[in-house]
């Protein structure tokens, strides 16, 4: 595979604070749409661990850094952050076989260029970028990775798809056809296609592509995280929810959010944690209020979270 590496001229991307390097890598010279990512590397002394920061659907490496200071809290601290965008493209839900190959190839190479292999590893994301961490630091369990996740983290992931699918059916089916986000049924047809079929077609395939699962008693997925530090960031706003959109809690992501934190914490895992916010939902630039931002987490304490592990 042939990469290129380019130092980025500051005015391309938001500004960061002094004493960061950005460098964009491609593992594809010919493609400038993915198989990508963008690190924010310390300058003032040595990367002493790797972050490696997944955005959401849709989201590019410039707009998690225009959205989120995580990034450059991390490099005062001494920690490098990656940005990918995986082999499946920056609209990629990041839970299939393929986009999981992508992040763990990626993340090999990162260690390998910069020297990371005896160092920290930290994996995080925003919503379906959460998910794709969370799912991640599982597999490198399951799998017995060279290399696993000492902590990882996810701001307002969807963690159970089953769930997700069957509270989007039934908001179409409680709401007047005009009500409807489109947003709703996208969503629907998404996930029937990431999994092959419905919940009542193919059960198997949502419980093993989901990080957490709350009909698999088995508790499958979840306790390869038994000894990771896990933390969940989240704003539930379920007034917002109702009045600006018509959801209630069983579209809202902290149900399965709760449900997975609780289990872990049955199961022994004493360093998983539930962060609940309150009216910290605000998206750049223009400070729209949605619950479901990068905003809800606060870049200091995650970075220290993450370094206490």
């Amino acid at each position: 595979m042939h990469w290129i590496t380019a130092l980025i001229p500051a005015l391309l991307l938001p500004v960061l604070s002094i004493g960061q390097r950005i460098e964009t890598t491609y593992l594809d010279a010919n493609d400038s749409t993915k198989s990508m990512y963008v690190a924010v590397v310390p300058e003032r002394e040595e990367a002493t661990a790797l972050l490696v920061l997944l955005g959401g659907s849709g989201y590019a490496p410039h707009d998690v850094l225009a959205q989120t200071e995580i990034p450059m809290h991390a490099a005062q601290q001494g920690v490098m952050t990656v940005i990918p965008v995986l082999a499946t493209g920056p609209a990629s839900f990041g839970m299939d076989a393929a986009s999981q190959r992508s992040l763990k190839e990626i993340i090999d190479l990162v260690v390998a260029k910069y020297h990371m292999k005896d160092k920290d590893l930290y994996v995080g994301g925003f919503s379906v970028g959460g998910t794709c961490a969370v799912r991640y630091a599982e597999l490198a369990v399951q799998e017995d990775h060279a290399i696993k996740p000492t902590a990882v983290f996810a701001i307002n992931p969807p963690l159970d798809w089953e769930r997700y699918y069957n509270a989007a059916k039934r908001v179409v089916r409680i709401s007047q056809p005009d009500q409807i986000n489109p947003e709703v049924h996208y969503m629907l047809g998404r996930i029937e296609q990431e999994m092959d079929g419905t919940p009542a077609t193919a059960l198997e395939n949502y419980r093993a592509r989901s990080p957490y699962s709350f009909s698999d008693t088995a508790q499958t997925a979840i306790k390869n995280l038994v000894g990771t530090p896990i933390m969940i960031v989240t704003e539930p706003a379920i007034d917002w929810w109702l009045e600006e959109r018509g959801y209630d809690c069983s579209y809202n992501n902290i149900t399965d959010q709760s449900a997975m934190i609780n289990e872990l914490r049955k199961l022994g895992n004493t360093r998983a944690v539930l962060v609940t916010t309150t009216d910290k939902g605000y998206r750049k630039p223009d400070g729209m209020r949605h619950p479901n931002s990068w905003s809800i987490a606060d870049p200091e304490p995650l970075i220290t979270w993450l370094r206490s592990h």
